[in-house]
């Protein structure tokens, strides 16, 4: 699948014309792309996307971080928008609903992760954009205008939850809600850890709050107190670079989310733990972190990670939210502001979670 950031001349072209914004090359540089979309098959849902919002993923994949990227690559994962169309066995859908994609649109369907609903922890799930389809065939995120996949990757969008709030739940959302859910830390009156406060890290806070936690966020940054506490509903906030903070908080903490994707010490985090205490990293650190075992040994506490969710959990938490109100924050734009977008992503200046507003703005960038 790796290209090392080669442009992949697609092998045939699909009937249904679609548009987006597609990276070129490693540069990043997005900008107006025509290319096709598959026929709605007896068990696919097509739909028009109306929002999708930014995940910093995106810009590793449109810039080839990753170093598996193929070009022209139409990112996004977070897409939402209005069923159009449905295969003659859709069962779960019809014209008009509600609906997203998230980070898969396949996999397998055949392994034991697959069987258990865990298709995020299948060897062979694709990824929406910039990953490709059993048959070759290149797939293309939610950058553009239309959508077409398998009824058993789509999201059923409650109708309470607005649209354009509802996308980066499909990634930022499921992938704090899940470790919150699989390791415990969903009882209330549980002291919770989030470290980072950024796309990832709010929605920690704001699941965890409406899990019935008491939340503690763990950052570097003292500018960010007011904001956690005051607007998000954290009820404390650690400077994680005050050692008399740190100090004074050790064998405080149930658990602790580390939604942080850039290299730091975690040694000060497990420190911080109770006795059988978790932390749970969910970002993206590229390089190895030194983790010194004894003080695991003290207190038999964990380091653990999980990425996004399968399907069904992931239907579970936009439930979750729409019944409690668990809304990330977010900044709209239009498709045409998205090189923009990704820089001032790169500098983290964002609350919190950028979002396309591709059903108002992508026709008029043609």
């Amino acid at each position: 699948m790796a290209t090392d950031g080669k442009v992949v001349e697609p092998e045939f072209v699909h009937p249904k014309k679609a548009f987006g914004w597609a990276a070129r090359d490693p540069s990043g540089v997005l900008s107006p792309f025509n290319f096709s979309r598959r026929e709605t098959g007896e068990k696919d849902v097509a739909f028009k996307v109306l929002y999708c919002g930014i995940c910093h993923s995106d810009l590793h994949m449109a810039r080839s971080e990753w170093g598996n990227s193929i070009y022209p690559l139409v990112p996004g994962h977070e897409l939402v928008g209005v069923v159009t169309e449905v295969g003659s066995k859709v069962e779960k859908f019809k014209v008009g609903d509600k609906v997203g994609v998230g980070y898969m649109v396949d996999s397998c369907r055949s392994c034991q992760n697959c069987d258990d609903d865990l298709e995020n922890y299948c060897p062979q799930y694709t990824v929406t954009g910039g990953g490709k389809y059993r048959d070759g065939t290149v797939t293309y995120g939610g950058y553009s205008d239309s959508m077409v996949a398998d009824e058993h990757f789509v999201i059923r969008i409650p109708d309470s939850l607005p649209l354009d709030v509802a996308g980066p739940l499909l990634c930022a959302g499921i992938t704090v809600y899940s470790p919150l859910r699989y390791y415990g830390l969903d009882k209330a009156g549980m002291n919770i850890g989030v470290v980072g406060l950024g796309g990832l890290g709010h929605m920690a806070v704001k699941f965890a709050k409406a899990l019935g936690a008491n939340v503690t966020v763990i950052s570097t940054s003292p500018n960010k107190e007011k904001e956690a506490i005051e607007h998000l509903g954290a009820n404390s906030f650690l400077i994680s670079r005050d050692p008399d903070q740190m100090r004074a908080a050790i064998d405080s903490l149930d658990g602790i989310i580390d939604t942080v994707s850039a290299s730091h010490p975690i040694l000060p985090l497990v420190s911080i733990l109770k006795s059988h205490g978790k932390l749970v990293m969910v970002g993206g650190v590229s390089k190895p972190l030194e983790l010194p075992v004894s003080s695991l040994l003290r207190g038999r506490k964990l380091v653990a990670g999980s990425v996004i969710g399968g399907i069904k959990e992931t239907q579970e938490m936009i439930d979750f939210a729409a019944k409690h109100d668990v809304k990330p924050e977010i900044e709209i734009v239009p498709i045409d502001y998205i090189n923009t977008a990704m820089e001032r992503l790169v500098k983290a200046d964002v609350k919190y979670r950028f979002v396309i507003d591709i059903g108002n703005t992508l026709k008029h960038s043609s």
